[in-house]
């Protein structure tokens, strides 16, 4: 009897990827993520990084990771290393393929050399503002500069001397020869080389010049035979200009560009300057803020490799531009966590509870099951006693209707413990209820085989003597999402609530030996993560990954 396989339909990408093999232009497939390190990555670039190793993958080919260091004055080896550890956390191997663009430049320069004497490529001495004036609209042509027709000789010695380090920056830059009347702009003679006198991260002052992203990105994809070129929408008006460069170089096999839509999350940042902003004004704690969706800020959070690939997946790949939602993202990871991680009992608003009729002074130690989804995780001791902590929304003076927890004369189950009942309180000099006092009844030890009375409310505890104390950050949106992400003054619309920080939490003894990005499930609060930036030993802070409630309903299919 033949197994039934999930049939998934083929999307456009792999589409002219099978056609491109079948016709014999390729032999193999070889993707690329290429990077700059002008900034951190996001959960955007995510979709980009697990596309491109995915296909790799799936055509059983070569994925490369590539530095796209072109541009010295944005740079930095902090971002070099950032963005591999963010690429090799998402499971991305690019085993020893590390490339850098900044290796390349000789081959570059080489490169324009060679269109300077085919007659494609000429030095121009227009300032930036005259270049861009000259460059004409989407509905009028451009003109030609008036240094576009000089001789090959000159142009060559010309781009020595901008070479060499005699040039000021700014003063020239080497142009593409194209067609200034081209309905596409980027085809009107786009600039290839600028004069930078720059210390460069990589290749340090060996060079005062750089190629342009639009001249080094197709040239680099050329040398590493990289067989597509998988990139975003925006650089779709960009693919002539990418097939002309290839072409006028004289590669063999040029690859091929393919464009897909940007993953975006409605009412979430991502744009890098607005990241950058709340960076730089201290309204977050750098990239790596839980609140963000960079993909330090991800792992910190307590978000996994497998999550995020989820929602990667379920966004899907597409020519249109769609917009995800939050709650997705929320869904994959608890959907990822549910089954593999314990679910303990953490209290984040406590209130003193004291079963008078408990022997005073007494611990004894319950069972109590991790996950009572998956066996395989086992089972831990719990310590009850007399005083316990349990969460102050557990008890009402005045409950409404359909309220099962505790309140006078109630009866609920102390979650694998005994039933108590509500036989009185304490408030403070404020009027807050500050201990509550019940009464338990022995034959209902939970795992006894008591099959007496029923009740309809359980809640969790944590025993008092034996608690640790730990700090806990509960997370929202960082922007409001009920009055829309922007004000009318184009800034962002900031959640004040946002972060929550809880002190002094009571945990149960083994949250306090909780490692650095280990995960839980605290009941009834959401699921959790040890911070590993703040936590210390015998002093831990979580942070709230995700709540347990969820909005989103997986779509049918």
């Amino acid at each position: 009897m033949c197994e039934e396989k999930e049939v998934r339909s083929r999307h456009f990408i792999e589409q002219a990827i099978d056609k491109d093999l079948a016709d014999g232009v390729y032999s193999h497939v070889q993707t690329r993520f290429p990077p700059e390190p002008n900034g951190y990555l996001h959960i955007g670039h995510a979709k980009s990084i697990l596309l491109n190793y995915g296909l790799a993958q799936e055509y059983g080919g070569k994925f490369n990771l590539r530095f796209d260091d072109t541009n010295p004055t944005k740079e930095k080896t902090e971002l070099v290393e950032s963005i591999i550890e963010d690429v090799k956390w998402l499971g991305a191997d690019y085993e020893d393929r590390l490339f850098f663009a900044s290796n390349y430049f000789q081959q570059m320069y080489d490169c324009a050399v060679k269109l300077i004497k085919d007659g494609k490529a000429y030095v121009c001495d227009l300032s930036a503002d005259e270049i861009r004036e000259y460059r004409g609209t989407l509905t009028e042509p451009g003109k030609n500069s008036p240094y576009r027709d000089r001789s090959v000789e000159e142009n060559l010695r010309l781009f020595e001397e901008m070479k060499s380090g005699v040039i000021e920056d700014g003063a020239r830059v080497l142009r593409a020869k194209i067609d200034m009347a081209s309905p596409n702009i980027n085809m009107r003679d786009p600039i290839l080389y600028r004069v930078a006198h720059m210390t460069h991260h990589n290749t340090g002052d060996a060079w005062c010049i750089y190629p342009m992203y639009d001249f080094a990105h197709p040239i680099e994809d050329a040398i590493e035979h990289i067989t597509h070129s998988i990139c975003t929408l925006e650089f779709e008006d960009h693919r002539p200009l990418y097939d002309w460069v290839v072409r006028e170089c004289g590669f063999e096999e040029p690859p091929r560009q393919i464009e897909f839509a940007k993953l975006y999350i409605k009412n979430v940042v991502t744009g890098k300057r607005y990241i950058k902003k709340l960076v730089e004004d201290g309204i977050v704690d750098g990239w790596d803020d839980p609140r963000l969706v960079s993909i330090s800020g991800l792992r910190r959070r307590g978000y996994t490799p497998e999550s995020i690939k989820m929602f990667v997946d379920l966004a899907g790949v597409s020519k249109s531009q769609s917009v995800a939602e939050l709650p997705m993202l929320e869904y994959c990871i608890r959907e990822d966590l549910k089954l593999k991680k314990p679910r303990l009992m953490a209290i984040l608003d406590p209130v003193k509870l004291v079963i008078d009729n408990y022997p005073e002074g007494q611990i004894e130690w319950l069972d109590a099951a991790n996950n009572l989804e998956n066996e395989e995780l086992g089972s831990r001791k719990l310590p009850f006693g007399r005083e316990l902590f349990i969460e102050r929304d557990d008890f009402m003076e005045e409950p409404p209707k359909k309220y099962y927890r505790l309140y006078p004369g109630n009866e609920v189950r102390l979650m694998n413990a005994y039933f108590v009942t509500c036989t009185g309180f304490e408030k403070d000099a404020d009027g807050r209820v500050s201990v509550i006092h019940c009464a338990y009844d022995p034959a209902t030890k939970s795992g006894s085989g008591f099959e007496g009375r029923k009740v309809k409310g359980t809640i969790h505890w944590v025993e008092a003597t034996q608690a640790g104390f730990a700090t806990v950050r509960l997370y929202e949106n960082i922007v409001d999402e009920e009055n829309g992400m922007f004000k009318e003054d184009g800034t962002l619309n900031l959640n004040p609530n946002s972060l929550v920080v809880k002190e002094n939490c009571p945990v149960e003894p083994a949250l306090m030996q909780a490692r650095a990005g280990e995960q839980f499930q605290f009941v009834r609060n959401g699921f959790f993560c040890a911070d590993y930036k703040d936590s210390r030993e015998g002093a831990p802070v979580f942070n709230r990954i995700v709540s347990l409630k969820s909005s989103f309903k997986l779509p049918v299919q």
